[in-house]
């Protein structure tokens, strides 16, 4: 099975890091979204990880 990481077009606040992240382990992106704002609390670590996953993940070719 190749399964990959895209940005959601469908279920997306800022870039839509958060909604394929919850897409590719079809989990709830409310879910995910309590995680980065845990990972901004702890240390700021969050920023940098949105803003890096936002650059690197493509955006779906199927939609």
């Amino acid at each position: 099975m190749d399964k990959k990481v895209y940005l959601s077009n469908e279920d997306k606040k800022i870039c839509g890091v958060c909604g394929g992240i919850a897409e590719y382990f079809q989990i709830d992106s409310t879910l995910v979204r309590l995680a980065w704002v845990l990972f901004i609390l702890a240390g700021g670590s969050g920023i940098i990880g949105y803003i890096i996953c936002a650059l690197v993940i493509p955006k779906n070719p199927n939609l």
